[in-house]
């Protein structure tokens, strides 16, 4: 399939990309045509912007590769690619004498030797998942103890790291969010090929990738986002030449950038060509052809600028004596080689050899340039570190690298023990942030590394104009841009109608009506703030509650990259602090004497923290004051533990709750709505994640809130699913004991700062929020907490007229609003909580955490 290109369209595109302008997806299809003298002016232009990278980052002409020993761990694979020889069935492995996985034994006797031999790279290769197509494959796995293919995986690369030092890079195929916090800790990096964006590719028979569910675009694409989140050195890259169109070869192209500015976790780019190969379904296909090859490689390069490494393996060209192949690449702007080695084949393209390190090096000096090796992580990565090295693996990374992040000259890899930090919880930095947030403030309103912690801001910018506007997974329409910033629906028909919906069954409300009412004003929000607090007085009451109790922000040392918080700090910042189990257990024990029966606990996701920290935690509080309520850890903290640790969601919980543990805050919800919560958090987990965590909690007899902060990039239609999420979340396991709308804060908010979010909700917006709220979780949810420290005395009141019910706590300390700005203070005295609810003429009580009456203190 070709598309008719121009010279008039290819020459325009050259001139604009000598000018050094950038251009766009069709002046790139264009370049993708160039030929003959066009293109050699075209990889001109392309070699001007690597030199200018290399010259940048510190290291003029140098072009690198990594030296590795290939580990194919399995060859079954579900997929079925039209052109892979690699894989194979489990019957074709047993005729041939091997088992469906290599066993331990011969992985690390491939590593060992290729470590006797100077290579610093373990690459982990297999098919995708393949226990879901093969019961040989799983049978096989589950008389080893493994439940998959990736806990094997992860496993072999520990023993890989401990007894021969090299390091692993992990390229198992697709791989979910949760699955990749696990691979973090035990390889500096990961990888999977995009190959192509072509859905057409995908979906249509008889085309490459045809059958097969992990070449699935749409897939491939969530895990490089995935990566980006996780601050995960990642290689991808794109297979050329297998029926895609040389527009859906540039789109593939501008995937690959748009994912590397957002994240900034793209390290490499390989642009690998097809070669037919026989006894597979494209075996007739035409190899691609060197020019074209060049073309694509250039054009990769220009778009993707200086700053990515653009790769192509030299053993898929003509590398050898006398041939001028592999120095075409060089010409047409590739600066790095990737792995070559001296000892294993390539097992996926068995038929190509690697050239000699001899060769390599002769050709790549012919060009001007030097060759060097490097580790499996490029070294941008390594003299970062943090987030992007886990503190599990920066030893055995720094056992290797030299100090401008490529290999030590001479190096030899030695294996050395892989282990969770054993620091415990140690007492460091700014301890008394919790008093001095009140009088001396933040150190500065923004982070040093602000421009580059959060992503690019420019894309985050134009995902917030389009996947954030573009609506939610829900069935609610957009009703026009009115609703976006809250101003809509008025005393109509339609509003009528929606309020006599609500009336007559509010938690059944479908979700046009909800909509409706979410953006009501003027007399219409009068009566829907009216309905929710009838709501409110039929469920609870006229009393207003509370709960005794302290916060405890035991850290806020956290590598997530939250766009929205203010809260978190790098460890060398000067705002930064952790306590220590004996100052946690001083303030629990202080907040006893005060009279709280409740301790609040949460903290930043610092790689150097013990995954067992959080046990120790709760222990510390109960050992200290054993009738204390210990009220812990977000989803997003329960995630990390239980990666930490190895263990599932749901035996992490139960440690958790056996250590003490009473119930966990529903916080790190933020919207419930991917596309809104990439926007505001970068790194923090899926919503799907959210509440499966949430969910198991629930089933283990630890009940939980729910939040929602709102009046950022999102928009009503959000908060009406968000409200939907929870509600059904509820029906199925029924442990919310609460509601908590909790208004965005925007001062230091980093997203606010960068001018991508609204500077909080307004009045209007607060009220549809916690009116709503009632409403719609009405039958489910009694409670509805409204946030003093966010709202202050007079928008709390409020809110109790508007459907809820529930003050929240004294909280004594509260630093993660008073970071980002809020201007209410971080204590309430109780008899400050009860003039709160006497100012509109309500009875007060005091409350448990799970809304009991407290027992009578015995002295």
């Amino acid at each position: 399939m070709t598309e008719p290109i121009t010279p008039h369209q290819v020459r325009r595109s050259l001139a604009r990309a000598e000018r050094g302008a950038a251009v766009d997806v069709s002046e790139a299809t264009a370049l993708l045509a160039a030929r003959g003298e066009q293109l050699d002016a075209l990889c001109a232009v392309a070699a001007r912007v690597r030199d200018a990278g290399l010259v940048a980052a510190g290291r003029p002409g140098v072009v690198t590769y990594s030296p590795k020993v290939f580990v194919p761990v399995t060859r079954l694979c579900r997929d079925r690619c039209h052109y892979c020889t690699f894989v194979e069935t489990p019957g074709q492995a047993e005729r041939e004498g091997r088992a469906p996985f290599l066993s331990p034994d011969e992985i690390l006797a491939i590593a060992a030797d290729g470590a006797a031999l100077g290579c610093l790279e373990a690459l982990f290769t297999l098919g995708d998942r393949p226990e879901d197509r093969w019961p040989e494959a799983r049978e096989w796995l589950e008389s080893r103890g493994y439940d998959s293919t990736l806990a094997y995986v992860r496993a072999m690369a520990v023993r890989v790291l401990e007894e021969t030092g090299l390091l692993p890079h992990l390229n198992p195929g697709v791989m979910s969010w949760e699955e990749m916090t696990r691979l973090k800790p035990v390889a500096p990096s990961l990888g999977m090929m995009l190959e192509t964006t072509s859905a057409r590719l995908f979906e249509t028979r008889g085309e490459a990738h045809f059958g097969s569910p992990d070449k699935d675009p749409a897939v491939r694409l969530r895990v490089l986002e995935d990566a980006g989140r996780l601050s995960v050195p990642f290689t991808s890259g794109l297979l050329v030449g297998i029926g895609e169109t040389l527009t859906e070869r540039a789109e593939t192209i501008f995937a690959l950038r748009g994912n590397a500015r957002r994240y900034g976790a793209l390290q490499e780019v390989i642009v690998q060509n097809f070669r037919a190969k026989p006894e597979t379904a494209m075996r007739h296909a035409h190899d691609l052809g060197l020019e074209e090859y060049r073309a694509a490689i250039a054009v990769t390069r220009i778009v993707l600028g200086p700053r990515m490494r653009v790769q192509a393996p030299p053993n898929l060209v003509d590398s050898s004596e006398g041939s001028t192949e592999c120095a075409a690449l060089l010409g047409a702007g590739v600066d790095d080689w990737g792995g070559v080695s001296p000892l294993t084949p390539d097992h996926v393209n068995p038929e190509r050899p690697w050239p000699s390190l001899e060769r390599l090096r002769a050709l790549t000096e012919a060009r001007g340039l030097e060759l060097r090796p490097r580790l499996t992580v490029h070294p941008e990565y390594v003299l970062r570190g943090e987030p992007w090295l886990d503190p599990r693996i920066r030893a055995h990374v720094d056992a290797l690298a030299g100090p401008d992040g490529l290999a030590r000259p001479g190096v030899r890899p030695v294996g050395r023990v892989w282990q969770e930090p054993d620091g415990g919880v140690a007492a460091v930095g700014r301890t008394d942030l919790h008093t001095s947030i009140d009088t001396a403030g933040r150190s500065a309103d923004r982070r040093e590394d602000f421009e580059t912690v959060y992503g690019d801001w420019d894309e985050v910018r134009a995902a917030a104009e389009t996947d954030v506007e573009a609506g939610v997974d829900s069935d609610v329409e957009d009703k026009g841009p009115g609703t976006l910033a809250g101003a809509g629906a008025s005393t109509t028909g339609e509003g009528r109608a929606a309020l006599a919906a609500a009336e007559a069954d509010p938690g059944s409300l479908a979700d046009e009506h909800a909509l409706t009412l979410m953006t009501a004003e003027g007399d219409l929000l009068d009566e829907v703030v009216a309905l929710a607090d009838a709501l409110r007085r039929q469920s609870v009451g006229d009393e207003v509650t509370y709960v005794v109790n302290r916060n405890i922000n035991f850290t806020n040392v956290c590598y997530v990259g939250c766009r929205f918080c203010a809260f978190a700090q790098r460890r060398s910042d000067a705002d930064a602090f952790s306590l220590s189990l004996a100052q946690v257990a001083d303030r629990a024990a202080e907040a006893w004497q005060l009279g709280a029966t409740e301790v609040c606990m949460q903290g930043g996701i610092d790689p150097e923290l013990p995954g067992t920290a959080y046990f120790d935690l709760v222990s510390a509080v109960r050992a200290r004051v054993p009738q204390m309520h210990v009220h812990a850890f977000s989803p997003m903290e329960i995630v990390n533990g239980a990666s930490r640790t190895g263990l599932s969601f749901e035996d992490f919980l139960i440690k958790a709750r056996e250590s003490g543990l009473g119930t966990i805050p529903g916080t790190a919800a933020e919207i419930l709505d991917d596309d809104v919560r990439w926007i505001l958090t970068k790194g923090k987990l899926p919503t799907a994640t959210w509440l499966e965590v949430v969910g198991t909690a629930h089933r283990v007899g630890l009940r939980s809130s729910a939040t929602m902060m709102y009046g950022h990039v999102d928009n009503p239609r959000h908060w009406v699913q968000h409200l939907r999420v929870i509600a059904r979340q509820q029906d199925e396991t029924g442990g919310f004991t609460e509601f908590v709308p909790l208004p965005f804060v925007h001062t230091s908010s980093p997203i606010y700062l960068a001018g991508l979010a609204r500077p909080g909700p307004t009045l209007r917006d607060n009220l549809a929020v916690h009116a709503m709220a009632r409403i719609m979780l009405h039958g489910r949810i009694d409670h509805i907490q409204t946030s003093w420290v966010k709202l202050g005395v007079e928008g709390t009141r409020a809110m109790l007229a508007a459907g809820a019910d529930d003050l929240g706590g004294t909280l004594m300390e509260e630093t993660i609003s008073r970071m980002a700005g809020s201007e209410h203070g971080s204590a309430k005295t109780v008899e400050e909580l009860v003039a709160i609810g006497a100012g509109i003429n309500r009875p007060v009580r005091q409350r448990t955490t799970t809304y009991d009456v407290p027992a009578p203190r015995v002295p």
